[in-house]
Parts: structure tokens; C-alpha cells; sequence
């Protein structure tokens, strides 16, 4: 059977150029990177090169870099810390309706704690207005949550602009970038965010590994114990996966614009061919405003799930959306907010393209893609 993988979104195979660079932090050279001797002065070392790496990608300063678990940590952190630290100021959040679960839930547990959230709803491609921004901001807004692209529907935002309006209000500005990291330029020098949030799986680094820009570096300590991270994150370093991160990072530097080129030319054969050959297919998302690597699809009279399982015994790996919700009986809080009916909703497909996706691949899924279909509307 073939063993097709279409998605990179949720997780991308880690690049065995990276993994080659983690495989010392395992053996050899598996110092604790807070130990004063010779194995822990090289992993610190190792620790604070990846960090200047990072920084340099992102045209950051070092200091400003956390490293963490991921970008669901570093959402929680950015948002929790922010609100303890200007509740005095105020307590009105603004977010989008179709952020990231790491942002939503923390956002509704402020909720419970009498903090006021505005969700701004997009259009029906999926784009949030600043106008929609501008509106609900006010003298007690302390926070802006934008993702940067969307991790279903691949949207991608004006986050340059949202941003220039949250300096000139003196609002906080956390911008998700985890589905750009790697894909697409990113930039705080392009992007005037106070947190940015990235995971190193989503551009071929290991799992569990991420950070959070913090403009400045000042942040208060979100995990207590020892002094790493500065103070702002306590807990034994993960050397082997933050030279992981910093490796993929180099790569996708050296590679990203070809990259994002070829899986553009893929993505839209895909769109095209979907919306030419399979009746009732409807694209969810902006046409040309979205992630290179992504298309989103809904079917009339197909069970999403149902598709998923049976493109999967032809080995082909795709999903509904994100895979933090997968198993969740609601559909898409996304797919709601873009204005799609629940029949619409749980009819979902994601195809998320990566490194290693070839033509082969792709004549292949939509082969079995359009046989698929066609057989779970029988069915049904």
C-alpha cells in the first residue's frame, strides 16, 4: 500500500539533516546546559547559539527568545502573563474568532476570571478586518490575539497592520505565526508584535520543542522553579531540541522561497482540479490569500471524518483540520465562523503539503480523492 503523507500542518516529518544535528545532545554530549562543568558549559553554549540563530531569523534580539514546549505554551504564557501584569489597566481582550484552541481556552478562562473578550468574526474567506479591530478596541483593551495564518483554512492575515494599530494605541499584539514559521518570511521587524509563537514540529523540528518572542525580553516568570530562561522559564533545557529548532530554522532559510513556490504550484493543482472535477466541493478560505502549503475543502453529503478513514486505507494521510480537536463531535468553531453550515462544516478536508510532497503524490491523491467521494455519496 502506498504511504502517502498530506499532513505537514499538523505535524511535519522531522528532516533527517536535523536530526542528525540532535543526535550528540543524546549521548555524548547530554550535559544539563545549567551545570557548571565542561558537558554543561557546551550544551549552554549550544542553547545560546540556537537562540542567536533564532533571533537572526526573525530579526530579533537573543534576550528577547523563550524557549518552551511549543507554541500552545507559549500562547498560554503570553496571554496569562499579560493579563496579570495590566489588569490594573484593563481587562478587555480582543481576539479572532478563529484562533487556535491554545488561545481560545485561556481566553475563556480570563472569561471566568471577569475579563471582557471581543471575538471578531472574519469574512466569509476567512480575513479579519482591521475596521472589525479598530471598532471593539478601547481605552481598556490591554491585548490584541491574532494568528498569523490560520491552522485549518490557511489564511493568512494582515498582520503587519494590525500590528502598527496596537503600537499606536500602546495595546499588546501576540501574533501566532505557527503555521508561517518556515513557509513564509516572518519578520517582527515587518511585524511590530509584542509575542510571537512558533513550534518547531510545524517546519521540520522535533516535537515538544518551541519558543515565544517577547519584544524586550521582560517578561514575569510563567513556570517557577529554577532561574533558566533568564527567570522566565524554569525547568531543565531541551538542548537536543532546541538544536533541532535552530537547524530547521537554517534549513528553511536556505530553501523557503523554492519551497513555498513549488508547494504553491502543487496546492493550486490540487484547488483546481477539486473544484473542476468533484461536484458539490467547495473551498474553504481565501483563493490566493493563504499558506502555499494548504488547501481546505468541504464536500456536500460527505462525512468528513468518514473521508479521512477511507482516504487513509489507501494510504493517504490528510485530516478534518486541526488535530488538537480531532474526535470532537461540534464541527469547526472555523468553519462556523466563516459563515459554513454544520452539514458543510463536518464535510471537511485539509491537504497540507511539505518538503517531500511530489507531483506522484498528488495526481495519486486526487485519484482516490475524486473515487472517494464519489463512493461516500452513494453510500449516503
Amino acid at each position: 500500500m502506498k504511504n502517502i503523507y498530506l499532513d505537514y500542518a499538523s505535524s511535519a516529518p522531522c528532516d533527517l539533516r536535523v536530526f542528525e544535528k540532535m543526535k550528540p545532545y543524546f549521548w555524548e554530549q547530554s550535559g544539563n546546559a545549567s551545570s557548571p562543568h565542561a558537558q554543561g558549559r557546551l550544551a549552554r553554549r549550544s542553547v545560546e547559539e540556537s537562540r542567536e540563530i533564532l533571533s537572526d531569523f526573525i530579526e530579533a534580539l537573543p534576550v528577547e527568545i523563550v524557549f518552551t514546549s511549543g507554541a500552545s505554551e507559549s500562547n498560554n504564557h503570553a496571554i496569562f502573563t499579560t493579563a496579570k501584569a495590566l489588569k490594573n489597566k484593563g481587562r478587555h481582550i480582543i481576539a479572532s474568532a478563529i484562533e487556535h484552541h491554545s488561545v481560545l481556552e485561556p481566553l475563556h478562562q480570563l472569561q471566568q476570571e471577569g475579563f471582557e473578550v471581543s471575538f471578531i468574526k472574519p469574512k466569509a474567506d476567512g480575513i479579519i478586518s482591521l475596521e472589525d479591530i479598530k471598532s471593539a478596541a478601547g481605552p481598556q483593551t490591554i491585548l490584541v490575539c491574532l494568528i498569523h495564518a490560520n491552522n485549518e483554512i490557511g489564511t493568512i492575515q494582515s498582520v503587519e497592520e494590525v500590528g502598527l494599530f496596537c503600537r499606536q494605541q500602546g495595546i499588546r499584539f501576540l501574533v501566532d505565526a505557527t503555521q508561517t514559521m518556515g513557509h513564509i518570511p516572518v519578520n517582527i521587524k515587518n511585524i511590530p508584535c509584542d509575542y510571537l509563537s512558533l513550534s518547531a514540529h510545524k517546519f521540520y523540528g522535533p516535537q515538544g520543542v518551541g519558543a515565544l518572542y517577547i519584544r524586550g525580553g521582560d517578561s514575569s516568570a510563567f513556570i517557577l522553579g529554577g532561574d533558566q530562561e533568564r527567570g522566565r522559564r524554569a525547568g531543565t533545557h531541551n538542548t537536543a531540541g532546541i538544536v533541532g529548532l535552530a537547524q530547521a530554522i537554517k534549513l528553511c532559510k536556505a530553501q523557503m522561497s523554492e519551497e513555498a513556490g513549488r508547494e504553491a504550484l502543487l496546492r493550486d493543482k490540487i484547488i483546481d482540479a477539486v473544484l473542476k472535477d468533484i461536484p458539490g466541493s467547495v473551498l474553504n478560505g481565501h483563493r490566493h490569500k493563504r499558506l502555499p502549503n494548504n488547501a481546505h475543502f468541504s464536500f456536500e453529503g460527505v462525512s468528513g471524518e468518514e473521508l479521512v478513514t477511507a482516504l487513509d486505507m489507501s494510504g493517504i494521510c490528510v485530516s478534518m483540520g486541526s488535530a488538537c480537536t480531532w474526535g470532537r463531535l461540534e464541527p469547526s468553531h472555523v468553519l462556523r465562523a466563516i459563515g459554513l453550515s454544520d452539514a458543510l462544516a463536518v464535510g471537511s478536508l485539509r491537504v497540507s503539503l511539505g518538503r517531500w510532497s511530489s507531483e506522484q503524490d498528488i495526481s495519486y491523491f486526487l485519484e482516490q480523492l475524486k473515487l472517494k467521494v464519489r463512493q461516500l455519496c452513494k453510500s449516503g
